[in-house]
């Protein structure tokens, strides 16, 4: 796994809770944990559904009770870490792990998917969600779904929370469904530990048959250094 794409998994993960200065500035409140963000402007809203670069994901208006409160849309984009949407209380900006009295319930962010192993990612399980793999890490509280030609990472507070919340994504700059099934990834994820069957399954038969060509490239490659 290059570091540039360490850094970025890292990144993403670690979005969700950044430093209390960052989110206080936001927010315009000298007391983060008093103060609430406003519905998001439409103006934002606007622009996060009108993003050009690939299909982005969100899980509508509102998540458990707690509405959009931000959303990166093309001025926010950094291509190594992606495009976010933001839940609840706390609006934040893009960084490494911070800390604070405040903790978003979810975000949402889609990124094209570079080519790494997940076994940086710590313990972890795979499992299909929609249809299309899923990597689940960070004691349940993130998960990685793998789909056309992005990655979808959702950062939640519990495992249910995010569970639901990868359950009901829908696109948030496309017609989508919430209850269909998100199209099969076009790459071989780099999925680390055991998969299951029914995992094993879907990968054998992704459109193109990337992991086939991928196995393959590797046979060849051993075969060179043999």
């Amino acid at each position: 796994m290059s570091t540039e794409r360490t850094t970025s998994a890292l990144a993403r993960a670690g979005a969700r809770a950044l430093s209390l200065a960052a989110i206080c500035a936001v927010l315009g409140a000298s007391g983060c944990a008093t103060s609430h963000p406003g519905p998001i402007p439409a103006a934002e809203l606007a622009e996060a559904q009108t993003f050009p670069y690939f299909r982005t994901y969100w899980v509508g208006p509102s998540f458990d009770g707690h509405a959009l409160a931000a959303a990166d849309g093309l001025r926010g984009y950094i291509d190594r870490i992606g495009d976010s949407v933001y839940y609840g209380d706390c609006v934040q900006s893009k960084g490494i792990f911070g800390g604070g009295s405040c903790l978003l319930p979810l975000q949402v962010t889609t990124v094209i998917y570079r080519l790494h192993s997940n076994s940086p990612l710590g313990a972890q399980q795979n499992m299909l969600i929609r249809g299309v793999p899923a990597t689940v890490y960070d004691e349940g509280r993130s998960i990685e779904l793998y789909t056309g030609r992005v990655a979808v990472d959702v950062f939640s507070d519990t495992f249910t929370h995010a569970l639901h919340a990868a359950q009901a994504l829908t696109a948030l700059n496309a017609p989508s469904s919430a209850t269909a099934t998100l199209p099969p990834p076009i790459y071989c994820p780099g999925i680390s530990g055991y998969k299951s069957p029914a995992v094993e399954r879907v990968l054998l038969h992704l459109p193109g048959r990337p992991c086939q060509r991928a196995a393959a490239a590797l046979a060849y490659a051993a075969q060179l250094e043999g």
